[in-house]
């Protein structure tokens, strides 16, 4: 079982020229199937890590949701750190630039799981503690 990072946009760009060791955009086709109903924008974009998954993100699966930065107790991987941070700095160029922009973060289920929506305002939310929630539909703003 893996995480899937799904995002959509407004913008036009091809997040593929984004594309580094930690962070892999690859832009959904009808030979994908159909992504989650719930993304709002027409550029929709599966986001994968540097093993091709979504899993090596900075993810919390349970208890309480909050964003904060890596702690030395938690001992979370250096690669999923920069990964992180890497697409936090895509989805605030794309909102700095004016566009609308969410993602969806998942966890395979085999039950039907509830997605919660947050809206993310990035002016509260820095680079260093932003992280995914195990399945969250995030909205973000400036």
């Amino acid at each position: 079982m893996c995480y899937t990072l799904y995002l959509s946009t407004s913008g036009l760009e091809d997040l593929a020229r984004c594309n580094s060791q930690w962070v892999h955009f690859k832009r959904l086709d009808d030979d994908d199937g159909q992504p989650p109903a719930i993304l709002k924008n027409a550029q929709k974009w599966f986001v994968g890590s540097m093993d091709g998954c979504s899993c090596r993100f900075r993810h919390l699966a349970d208890g309480d949701f909050a964003f904060e930065e890596p702690q030395d107790w938690m001992e979370e991987d250096e690669d999923s750190i920069r990964a992180t941070r890497e697409l936090y700095r895509v989805i605030a160029s794309l909102v700095q630039n004016g566009h609308k922009v969410d993602c969806l973060d998942l966890w395979p289920e085999t039950e039907p799981v509830e997605i919660r929506t947050a809206a993310v305002r990035l002016s509260e939310v820095s680079e260093e503690a932003f992280r995914l929630f195990e399945n969250h539909h995030f909205l973000f703003e400036s």
